[in-house]
């Protein structure tokens, strides 16, 4: 009987599932067009269980890239346990620069694995614009940015990001837009 999709894995599938996604990160990120069985071979898995887990390779970066997306925007609620909420903000911002700067192997395997952008767009859009809200709102409460500021404001502030060439001093050109977004949005806060 197959296992329903509901269903929690077994501790040994989760991380063979969890092996296939660190070995395909970093395969992926190198080589959109690195070979599925280089992938389960490296993960330490059979061509059974590789595709019991990604039936193929769209599914495969699918997961991946939602894997990804998904670290990124967690780190915020972990950067408020131990930031004050302005400092939390921009390291997060820093912390999406990097991403967007490190994974552009991954970019060029998502556009290659498949051409339905806008659903790409919401499988990040969920998470990041949470991500973002949560932020937003813990500065606005404490009055280190100006009130009114939308996930949304904030994503077009920072698309900047994209334009960036990942190959060039990406470091130096993310870090000055995003102290550029980062003062505009304490331009006009209660607390300044």
């Amino acid at each position: 009987m197959p296992e329903k999709k509901d269903t929690p894995l077994r501790s040994d599938a989760q991380r063979n599932r969890e092996r296939i996604l660190e070995v395909a990160l970093a395969e992926l990120t190198c080589s959109a067009d690195a070979p599925l069985s280089t992938i389960a071979k490296k993960a330490g898995v059979g061509q059974g269980t590789f595709y019991r887990n990604f039936p193929n390779r769209e599914a495969l970066v699918l997961e991946v890239y939602r894997y990804e997306v998904q670290q990124v925007a967690d780190a915020a609620a972990q950067l408020l346990r131990t930031r004050a909420p302005d400092q939390a903000l921009r390291e997060w911002m820093d912390r999406l620069a990097r991403y967007a700067m490190t994974k552009a192997g991954l970019a060029e395997a998502l556009h290659k694995a498949t051409s339905a952008h806008g659903g790409l767009v919401r499988l990040a859009r969920g998470p990041l614009t949470s991500a973002v809200a949560l932020l937003l709102t813990a500065n606005e409460e404490v009055g280190t940015i100006r009130p009114g500021v939308t996930p949304d404001d904030f994503m077009l502030a920072i698309a900047g990001l994209w334009q960036i060439d990942p190959h060039g001093d990406w470091q130096r050109c993310a870090g000055r837009l995003l102290d550029l977004v980062m003062d505009g949005l304490r331009a006009g806060a209660p607390g300044r």
